[in-house]
């Protein structure tokens, strides 16, 4: 018997409970949870960075995430949070799949819950699409790789490249309306979300795209239209020459063919009749990892995940983390960026020209 599956996205609530104080999944038992450093982004108790303990809760990843895509050309995948003053939610997909067990009693069902899945997908290719993952990424509920994607959204999307009230480093108007005016540019000109369909259907995911921007001009006649970039071809289309009336279809990432009954990731912003990758190919062209929930900026004619696409308009301290807005910041020797502040051992602020004990 063929596998079942559904899609839903994940009803939207802002009174579930965040997560707790979690032991270091480095450390394990040596350090009894999360002891945040004043500034530095580590735990004062094991050492770790914050990312090596316990990600939060779904209720606060779907609420940065839902923030980070309000007010682009992606914000259909949120909606508002009742009684959030305009606050907006990621409607975050999961996909549940049920799989029949044949017995000589009655039948019994094995259910698996992915944390996240490609959205709008009918069941067979939501499952091609998974199966093309590797087994240990996928975000299969309670397993390491849905651990992994949730700290891959903290890694990738940092909240403190979004939010100014977040970044303990700004100091002063200038610095917080730069950081806001950044972050109204890159939600308008870089970011965007992969959609994933067969290849040949780019112009019907264009015609969709171009559908919602209508109707967003319509609902508000004074926002300038967001997708204009997609009448335009800014590259050679990845369809190559008809071949005995057929087309083939290449990775932009890896160059190879891609099989037209394999399901392809496809990017509003590069152009939907110019580029389409396999599902592992969808990385950050930087550190070379998947893009988390298929979340990409776009520049350049690259993909980028936030963190690095961040990283290549303004400098980021090597001490807390954040980006530097700072007109005057430290750059040592072997090239890196520090706030002045931050110039320094995190244990016990002597200056890291100088020697110290730690």
């Amino acid at each position: 018997m063929k596998n079942t599956a559904t899609t839903h996205a994940l009803q939207m609530s802002v009174k579930q409970p965040a997560g707790g104080s979690a032991a270091c999944l480095v450390c394990k038992q040596r350090c009894s949870g999360l002891q945040p450093h004043s500034w530095r982004k580590a735990c004062i108790a094991c050492g770790c960075s914050t990312l090596d303990h316990a990600p939060g809760s779904d209720v606060e990843a779907d609420q940065q995430i839902g923030r980070l895509l309000a007010d682009s050309p992606c914000a259909h995948l949120t909606a508002k949070i009742k009684g959030g003053g305009g606050l907006r939610m990621y409607k975050r997909n999961r996909m549940i799949v049920t799989n029949p067990v044949v017995s000589r009693k009655d039948p019994t069902f094995n259910t698996t819950t992915y944390d996240w899945a490609p959205a709008g997908l009918n069941q067979t290719l939501a499952m091609q699409y998974m199966e093309l993952i590797p087994e240990k990424q996928r975000p299969v509920s309670g397993t390491p790789g849905a651990m992994e994607r949730r700290r891959q959204l903290l890694s990738q999307l940092p909240i403190y490249d979004l939010d100014p009230m977040k970044c303990q480093s700004l100091s002063g108007e200038e610095e917080i309306s730069s950081m806001l005016l950044f972050v109204k540019d890159y939600k308008q000109e870089a970011l965007g979300v992969g959609e994933v369909a067969l290849p040949g259907e780019g112009g019907a995911l264009m015609e969709a795209a171009n559908q919602r921007t209508a109707k967003e001009a319509k609902d508000n006649s004074n926002k300038k239209d967001s997708v204009e970039h997609n009448s335009t071809s800014h590259s050679p289309a990845m369809a190559v020459g008809p071949t005995n009336g057929t087309e083939e279809y290449r990775c932009a990432g890896c160059h190879s063919e891609v099989s037209k009954e394999s399901p392809a990731v496809y990017a509003e912003r590069a152009g939907y009749h110019n580029a389409l990758w396999h599902p592992t190919c969808f990385r950050c062209s930087e550190c070379d990892l998947g893009l988390v929930d298929l979340v990409y900026f776009w520049s350049n004619q690259r993909l980028f995940c936030g963190r690095h696409y961040c990283q290549t308009v303004w400098p980021r301290c090597s001490g807390c983390d954040e980006l530097i807005f700072c007109k005057s910041f430290h750059t040592s020797t072997d090239g890196k960026t520090w706030h002045h502040q931050h110039y320094c051992c995190w244990k016990c602020g002597q200056n890291l020209d100088t020697p110290c004990q730690h």
